[in-house]
């Protein structure tokens, strides 16, 4: 006959090491979303950066303020310095410059690479809002992500 104590052991070691994989796979879940987070804030700058090359080619009295549009970081932390010196940007051009169709092209990739990257950011934070993640601080040192809000090319917001 086995001692109780011994079958009692036995339960609290298999329950730790099945909460310790839970935890170690919902960690690795969350590391892959900050990945994926990443990765799509890094496409979304391209698409900015992209579409103010257009501007610039487009309306040569813009240059500069493109220029130091694309010079604001795009931090996941924060995105509203980017999203506001974009949105300035946008505020400059004329009626004429927003129907061109490089600009148009433009918009609409930037516009896309938002859209995955918001969808990434609610993913994450979804995750993050958990109360396990909280209290056993899954997430390290990650900064939260911040949701990108700019003016979209059709309805004013992305």
């Amino acid at each position: 006959m086995i001692p109780l104590w011994a079958l009692l052991l036995v339960i609290v070691l298999a329950v730790a090491a099945l909460l310790g994989l839970w935890l170690s796979l919902t960690a690795s879940r969350l590391n892959r979303l900050h990945i994926r987070t990443d990765a799509a804030r890094l496409s979304l700058e391209g698409a900015l950066q992209a579409r103010s090359a257009v501007v610039s080619a487009i309306h040569p009295d813009l240059v500069r303020a493109a220029g130091r549009t694309t010079a604001v970081a795009l931090k996941a932390s924060d995105m509203d310095a980017r999203s506001d010196a974009e949105n300035m940007l946008l505020r400059q051009l004329r009626d004429e410059d927003v129907t061109n169709p490089a600009f148009v092209e433009a918009s609409v990739k930037v516009d896309i690479a938002a859209r995955f990257y918001n969808d990434a950011v609610g993913d994450t934070r979804d995750l993050r809002k958990r109360p396990v993640v909280r209290a056993f601080r899954l997430a390290g040192s990650a900064p939260l992500p911040a949701f990108y809000e700019a003016m979209s090319l059709g309805d004013g917001t992305v």
